[in-house]
């Protein structure tokens, strides 16, 4: 599909992969709202791009309906959905202090999984509606972002594993389910990147984190994200699957 003329929303799109996300729909001609929890940073990026910035907590129902009228009023209903929003706070299931409160576990999963699951209903309502793109029949495109930990869970990653483990086993059913509207899911599944979680970390901590990728021996960066929603975008027949970044990483247990 292309993506010149066409409205996307991106969600984590105030910084990291997101907002570089947003850049690069921006540039390629798309009309972007950015969705972000943190509704100045949303308001720099979208105003950056010439786009639409809106505060909003993606696993809120509400607050997600609420941003989609007003992405769907400035620009029109999207046919492109980015999902980067996403927390990743550590925690092991016994700590000093007894078992792990549960209501962080759950707020891990309200907002990665949960909150992926709320854009995507919005967005495949808005994008049904639409008339086809193109002679495919195609509609529109969402994209998820997982995670490698999905797969290799480091220690005191057991909500964030379990929350991108949850996105990559919705992926194809729900690529299934929109089959017949013609409405594409993918999901890519980063390794270690240069994004704000990372960017806080000491610097040797995150040199041995670019060691441990085989090759190229770095971290990701976010325009190599974007690089791949750009393709999936373009590409009719990447549908129902999930796609690692990571540089041929495999997580070890440390």
């Amino acid at each position: 599909m292309e993506i010149a003329g066409h409205s996307a929303i991106v969600t984590g799109g105030g910084s990291g992969m997101g907002a570089e996300s947003a850049r690069r729909l921006a540039g390629a001609g798309a009309r972007v709202a950015v969705l972000d929890i943190d509704g100045s940073a949303a308001s720099a990026i979208g105003s950056e791009i010439g786009g639409l910035g809106v505060a909003c907590d993606v696993s809120d129902a509400g607050a997600v309906e609420a941003a989609t009228i007003r992405a769907r009023g400035a620009h029109g209903p999207a046919r492109i959905c980015v999902n980067c929003a996403g927390i990743a706070p550590a925690q092991r299931i016994v700590g000093r202090g007894g078992p792990a409160p549960l209501d962080g576990f759950r707020r891990v999963v309200e907002v990665n999984l949960i909150g992926t699951f709320n854009v995507m209903r919005v967005c495949a309502a808005d994008m049904a509606a639409l008339e086809p793109a193109n002679e495919t029949g195609e509609r529109g495109i969402m994209i998820a972002t997982a995670s490698v930990a999905a797969y290799e869970g480091q220690i005191g990653q057991a909500a964030y594993a379990a929350s991108k483990g949850g996105i990559v086993g919705m992926t194809l059913p729900l690529a299934r389910d929109l089959a017949s509207l013609g409405i594409r899911v993918m999901t890519i599944a980063p390794g270690l990147v240069e994004t704000p979680m990372l960017a806080g970390m000491p610097e040797e901590v995150r040199n041995n984190l670019a060691a441990s990728v085989p090759f190229p021996r770095r971290l990701g960066r976010p325009g190599e994200f974007a690089d791949l929603v750009e393709h999936i975008i373009a590409n009719a027949m990447l549908n129902g699957s999930v796609i690692r970044l990571d540089g041929a990483i495999r997580m070890q247990p440390k």
